[in-house]
């Protein structure tokens, strides 16, 4: 399909928009774990040539490692326990502000 077609309410054109290298690489985090695979995929989906793409992979994994930390908590003799926290998103609707009346 071109990016230009007649309808009968006039021309109408398509923005198109190709992904960033930031999005190729989230793509790419979410089916491997292994760096090398995520500079390869990242590099086939924008067509890029493999060492920028590696050197992306490596600056982006060195960011994520600092805001990912695992809280760990000592627990009773010395044991180790991880502490997962959940966000629990609460629906309000607009009737909700009114009570007892």
């Amino acid at each position: 399909m071109s990016a230009d077609w007649n309808t009968k309410y006039g021309t109408r054109r398509v923005r198109h928009d190709p992904p960033t290298l930031d999005e190729a690489i989230f793509a790419a985090i979410g089916i491997t774990d292994d760096q090398g695979q995520q500079a390869e995929i990242a590099a086939a989906l924008m067509g890029m040539p493999l060492d920028v793409v590696q050197a992306e992979v490596k600056k982006q994994a060195r960011t994520n490692s600092r805001i990912t930390a695992t809280r760990v908590i000592a627990g009773e003799q010395g044991a180790q326990r991880s502490v997962v926290v959940e966000r629990r998103v609460v629906r309000r609707f607009g009737n909700d502000k009114r009570t007892g009346t």
